[in-house]
């Protein structure tokens, strides 16, 4: 049985919802003026500041236009809006019924009813440190206070983005990054501090975040987020922000956002310019699409030469201003909040500023039908199952006895079984990941030749290292594999390492920020496996 989602609507999006279906339906005439502001107040039986909102939303839209000391005027809205008008409206429409409705309710005694989903709440601003949030009409608390956000990167981005995400009371904030804080970093970054040097950048962003606002959960993880956090993380989370400087990481990121069907928001900088970018999968371009032929081909020569040296994706440092790293972290966090309430974003566009001549403006991506990152997972099944123990024979029994003998498993990256050298003849045997197999390593040790790779992303059941862990060949825990036969595909999630892989408990119980040792207190309490929310239909396998 199909049962639809049940709609929400903020007190702004009814306010504007009737409001737009009395003139779409022909209320007030293109071109003549809406009533004074305190009689629609009377109608609609909302304060001014709401009724401001909902007047500027149609403005956004272009069906209304401001005249300032004038009033508010009703314009016939462009062929683009018409679409989000219909769907703000189409609640309130009922053809010649609504309209007649409507006219009443603006122009004799009767009030248009609101269905008011906020409560009337006065804060204590002396005590509450969130107080003047609960002033904005759309503002849910609980929604904020109960959001998991990921940030990837711990640069001047990064920094910024959790600073406002702190600040916000965002419930739960998980970073990522692998590099430590260096000197330059302090000219740049609101969280670093001279005795940072050689920390590393996750630890003492989520450190400085805990101190800013204790009641905020943190964890962080010092990895790369291509090859170290697990699928099961990003199932997790309501938002995912990208700080990142290089477009492999940016690759990864959005394709495993997109495989777990999440949004997630996009920025970059360099000097006095930078942009910021909301990706919604199925809504849309996404990151995959935007890039271009030229950039499509350095990736691809990358992942075809496994043994590259992985040191080549950051050949510099991108030169940046605090000032643009604030802009736009600011803009990505917004961005963030939008997609936490429910509230509009526009998926698919970037929006580019240019801080030398204060020039802003929004351009929207094509999105391609044949881009690789357009695949969303199915059903997810989860097992009770540790990637430091669980091994490749079992988890592919498992996958067999869903998918029959033919199945086998899917692994995300290169799996470097031995190293030949064609030379000399040597043959040493590897199976470590690519992400672990350096250019040097892959010299040989004798002659000094490059030796070639013998490697594999599948495991058949005919390998005879199949009693490895998962993790010994590159599976990092709480990951989700795909399995498949010629017909189907099935994914399993690596559910027993849940309570550590997720727990937002760093700093907990202890100080975190200002002397010259990062202290962690109690770092981790672990859940239970089933107090974390996950997106989709889930199967539990014992």
């Amino acid at each position: 049985m199909a049962i639809g989602q049940v709609p929400h609507r903020t007190l702004l999006d009814e306010v504007a919802g009737r409001l737009a279906a009395f003139l779409l339906d022909g209320g007030i005439k293109a071109g003549e003026q809406m009533p004074p502001e305190r009689e629609l107040i009377s109608q609609l039986g909302v304060s001014r500041a709401t009724l401001r909102e909902a007047l500027r939303m149609l403005s956004d839209l272009g069906l209304l236009e401001a005249r300032p000391g004038v009033g508010w005027f009703v314009q016939a809205p462009p062929a683009r809006h018409l679409t989000d008008l219909r769907e703000l409206a189409n609640p309130y429409r009922e053809g010649a019924a609504a309209t007649k409705a409507g006219s009443d309710a603006l122009s004799g005694p009767r009030r248009l009813e609101v269905v008011v989903e906020k409560p009337l709440h006065v804060p204590n601003l002396q005590a509450d440190r969130l107080g003047t949030f609960d002033l904005i009409s759309w503002w849910e608390r609980d929604k904020v206070r109960q959001a998991n956000v990921l940030v990837v990167g711990a640069g001047a981005l990064g920094n910024e983005v959790v600073k406002n995400l702190t600040l916000m009371g965002v419930g739960h904030i998980y970073l990522v990054d692998f590099d430590t804080v260096e000197a330059a970093n302090l000219s740049r970054s609101v969280f670093f501090r001279e005795d940072d040097t050689g920390r590393t950048k996750a630890e003492v962003v989520a450190a400085r975040a805990k101190a800013l606002n204790p009641d905020v959960g943190v964890q962080y993880l010092h990895g790369d987020v291509t090859t170290q956090l697990g699928l099961g993380v990003i199932r997790r989370m309501d938002v995912v922000i990208g700080c990142l400087d290089n477009r492999e990481a940016r690759l990864a990121v959005n394709r495993f956002c997109y495989w777990m069907n999440k949004p997630w928001v996009d920025g970059a900088i360099q000097e006095l310019q930078g942009l910021a970018r909301v990706f919604v999968p199925g809504q849309g371009a996404c990151y995959e699409c935007t890039l271009t032929e030229q950039a499509r081909r350095e990736l691809s020569l990358r992942y075809s030469c496994p043994l590259l040296a992985r040191t080549d994706i950051l050949l510099g440092k991108v030169p940046t201003t605090p000032t643009i790293a604030s802009f736009i972290g600011a803009i990505e966090a917004q961005e963030a909040l939008k997609l936490i309430h429910g509230l509009p974003v526009e998926a698919g566009k970037v929006i580019h500023y240019n801080g030398r001549i204060n020039d802003m403006y929004t351009s929207a991506y094509l999105p391609r039908e044949d881009c690789e990152s357009h695949w969303i997972y199915g059903d997810v099944t989860e097992l009770p199952l540790r990637a430091g123990q669980a091994t490749l024979a079992e988890l592919l029994r498992l996958a067999r006895a869903d998918l029959g003998p033919e199945a086998m498993l899917e692994l995300d990256q290169e799996l470097i079984v031995a190293l030949e050298c064609r030379v000399c003849g040597t043959h040493d045997r590897v199976l470590r990941p690519l992400s672990e197999v350096s250019l040097q390593a892959a010299h040989c040790p004798t002659c000094g030749e490059l030796r070639e790779t013998n490697m594999t992303h599948n495991i058949t059941g005919d390998e005879d290292f199949l009693d490895r862990t998962l993790a010994s060949v590159g599976v990092p825990p709480l990951h989700i594999l795909r399995a498949h036969n010629a017909q189907e595909f099935r994914f399993y999630e690596l559910a027993g390492d849940l309570p550590e892989a997720i727990h937002f408990r760093h700093f907990e119980g202890g100080r975190a920020g200002n002397g010259r040792r990062i202290r962690l207190g109690s770092e981790v309490r672990p859940p239970d496996v089933g107090s974390k929310r996950a997106q989709g239909r889930v199967v539990f396998k014992d």
